[in-house]
């Protein structure tokens, strides 16, 4: 079964300019043409295109996703290598998801503070609100 391009982009979720760079980039190979010359996809060509999308979206450049579009059309003897190289981009995404995790753990802890102090700022318009490490006068 083949796919036309609208179908990738409606169901996808992914703009033909992007189809387009990643065909031009070399990332999206083996994409075949119809009769009148429009890109058609394939069920394989849509599977890479979704992995492609998870390698970019958790932060892999274009260079690093065609290097290992290269090493898997190498074959088996890369297999190693290329399982490093998702070992690492996956240390990666653990490190930032982890940064990401502190991050909200502040924010949580700010909008606490807030909710603490939100009745005494509403009767008291000279309550020093204590948040972020500063005082500030909240005045109405």
């Amino acid at each position: 079964m083949v796919y036309s391009m609208n179908y990738v982009i409606e169901n996808v979720n992914i703009s033909a300019k992007t189809l387009r760079f990643y065909e031009e980039q070399g990332i999206l190979p083996n994409i075949s043409r119809d009769e009148k010359g429009r890109r058609v996809y394939t069920e394989q060509n849509i599977d890479w295109l979704a992995f492609i999308r998870c390698l970019r979206e958790t932060g892999m450049s274009i260079a690093k996703i065609k290097e290992y579009k290269e090493l898997f059309e190498a074959g088996n003897t890369t297999f190693l290598e290329r399982q490093e190289m998702l070992k690492n981009h996956k240390v990666e995404i653990q490190k930032h998801i982890e940064e990401e995790l502190k991050h909200l753990e502040e924010i949580n802890y700010k909008l606490a503070m807030y909710e603490l102090q939100k009745d005494e700022v509403a009767k008291n318009p000279d309550h020093v609100f204590k948040c972020h490490g500063m005082e500030v006068n909240i005045l109405n």
